[in-house]
């Protein structure tokens, strides 16, 4: 094969068969095909497209690059869940505990944060003493003792994909749902993922702005998983405005805690039962409606939170900073934001909110980048609240007093106030899935 001729094809509109694929990927991953190359590859389908036969292949070949996680021996249904990327979307550390506490298995491989999105493991580690390190033997020791753990990666997984990301993310071709998709569920296959349920975010703090595209990215990765044999439900859910009330890591953990409690914010509680639902669904085959029941039993009755204390020790966690949660550091440093005028919240644009977290120290710009656990937001209205002019809409925390400006600059136009509150925005706005 010579790659200048595939390259050709695809970017004339042909197709690539499954062998030309695998012989692209493995070329690329062990250095044989230079960047270059792969760079007019990727150009070429971001704007040419790929067919589901392509992706799926595309997803396997980046599946098969490196290590592949076998789950735990320890019994039960495995269910995997990943998100897209939200700002405030602590939902892991919620869904988990509950539906292991409902009698399903969960061995979930989170990241950490880079931008305006957070990462899960960064929330984790706000914990004292929580370990995101586990070894493949911890991770079954772990999942035995609780029936979850979620961790960092192990080992080697589908470094085809992080190359390629890389490579995607200097020459503007990260936004191509056929490579979006392959990313997303080559490490989900790597990581011996069966059942799966994508959280596929949309509107302003998501990576997909427009619901139509958040929809096809949503049945390229139904696609894939129908393609390999998987059960893959995904859920295209609200990113108008962030996820509950608190953004930033052990900010997070609070408000997690405090929803486990059964005392969560409303956005976030009818999202993480929702969920739970459908990964229940593909443990137990119950319907849509006995399977919420389940997770709402389990979130109410205090079980889902005990699940969620022992991962925690289980992890090498302190529980004492969850049972008391103002036993956690907090930052040195506050700042308030008030309503300039009376009216209702109109629109609430959340990734200008994610991003002034990151500027608090919360997230990380660069991979390298430290971060502060104690730094963030806690907001005190979503759209449609009523205020009055002077009213606080939200408080900003750092460990600087030099961290707000960046910040108070780029919330300045986040909040819009108007006369009259917004049609409300359905937490779920579809569901594309292969599970009957």
């Amino acid at each position: 094969m010579r790659v200048c001729d595939l390259i050709r094809r695809k970017r004339d509109g042909g197709t690539l068969t499954a062998e030309e694929i695998r012989y692209l990927i493995e070329g690329y991953t062990d250095g044989s095909i230079p960047d270059y190359q792969m760079s007019a590859l990727t150009m070429a389908i971001y704007f040419r497209g790929m067919t589901a036969q392509e992706t799926a292949a595309l997803t396997f070949a980046m599946a098969d690059s490196g290590e592949q996680m076998a789950l735990p021996n320890v019994g039960g249904v495995f269910v995997d869940k990943h998100s897209t990327g939200g700002v405030g979307d602590k939902t892991t550390l919620i869904v988990a505990p509950i539906v292991a506490a409902c009698g399903g298995k969960v061995a979930k491989l989170s990241g950490r944060g880079l931008g305006h999105t957070g990462g899960t493991t960064d929330k984790l580690s706000a914990i004292p003493g929580f370990r995101i390190d586990l070894t493949p033997d911890e991770i079954a020791k772990a999942v035995g003792e609780c029936g979850l753990c979620v961790t960092g990666s192990t080992g080697e997984l589908a470094p085809a994909d992080k190359k390629l990301y890389a490579l995607r993310d200097v020459t503007a071709t990260v936004d191509s749902i056929p490579l979006i998709a392959a990313s997303i569920m080559s490490k989900k296959i790597a990581a011996g993922a069966k059942n799966i349920v994508l959280d596929v975010k949309t509107g302003s703090g998501a990576f997909m702005k427009r619901s139509a595209d958040a929809k096809a990215l949503a049945r390229a990765m139904v696609s894939i998983g129908t393609h390999r044999g998987l059960r893959v439900t995904a859920m295209i859910t609200n990113m108008d405005a962030p996820l509950g009330y608190a953004i930033g890591n052990t900010l997070e953990v609070i408000e997690a805690v405090q929803t486990l409690r059964g005392i969560g914010p409303a956005d976030l509680t009818e999202l993480c039962l929702k969920l739970s639902a459908q990964m229940l669904r593909m443990c137990s085959g119950g319907s849509r409606e006995e399977c919420f029941r389940m997770a709402s039993n389990a979130l109410y009755n205090g079980l889902a939170y005990e699940r969620f204390l022992e991962m925690v020790r289980a992890q090498g966690g302190s529980t004492d900073v969850l049972n008391n949660t103002a036993l956690f550091r907090k930052s040195c440093c506050y700042r308030t934001i008030e309503a300039p005028a009376d009216g209702y919240i109109r629109r609430m644009d959340a990734e200008k909110c994610g991003i002034a977290a990151m500027q608090l120290g919360a997230g990380r710009q660069k991979k390298e980048d430290s971060i502060d656990y104690a730094a963030g937001i806690v907001l005190d209205v979503k759209p449609g609240s009523a205020v009055c002019a002077g009213d606080r809409i939200a408080t900003l925390y750092a460990e600087r007093e030099e961290l707000f400006d960046d910040a108070l600059a780029t919330l300045s136009d986040a909040f819009e106030i108007a006369d009259s509150a917004p049609k409300p925005i359905p937490m779920v706005i579809d569901t594309v899935s292969n599970v009957q």
